[in-house]
């Protein structure tokens, strides 16, 4: 019997949602959420959370420029989606240690527990096409 332990980094991910959300909700910077935890943020959901912040402008227009191909706009876009779609690309073009497979897999089950039934679908896509531009001499990218 195999006793299904939580993953640290999975956890670290859903709490860097959680603190991004908050923050847009409240139209304030994610490290004041962040700052204002009753527990202290691990180091891998502080990294995520400074590092979605401090590059957010250019996530936002990689993103941005792979969802109008879809149709979408970021201010179409679900907050939850959005900010699933910045940690992603946040991995993609910073977390060169973590594989392409596990940063998307990663983000489209937050998708799918957090936002709406098509979330999953579209997080997928943007994230696909951004992993080809920037990890395409990734070889567990999937990509060629």
């Amino acid at each position: 019997m195999s006793i299904d332990r939580p993953d640290r980094r999975s956890d670290a991910r859903e709490r860097a949602l959680y603190v991004l959300y908050e923050a847009a909700q409240k139209g304030i910077a994610a490290t004041e959420v962040l700052a204002a935890q009753v527990v202290p943020a691990d180091e891998l959901t502080t990294s995520l959370v400074e590092g979605v912040e401090h590059h957010r402008d250019e996530l936002d227009d990689a993103i941005a420029g792979k969802a109008s191909e879809a149709g979408w706009t970021l201010k179409r876009m679900p907050v939850l989606d959005l900010n699933v779609l910045r940690l992603g690309a946040f991995e993609l073009t910073r977390r060169p240690d973590v594989p392409v497979a596990v940063v998307i897999d990663e983000a489209v089950e937050l998708a799918k527990r957090f936002s709406t039934d098509n979330s999953g679908r579209f997080v997928n896509g943007v994230l696909a096409a951004l992993a080809a531009d920037l990890r395409s001499n990734d070889p567990e990218s999937g990509t060629d």
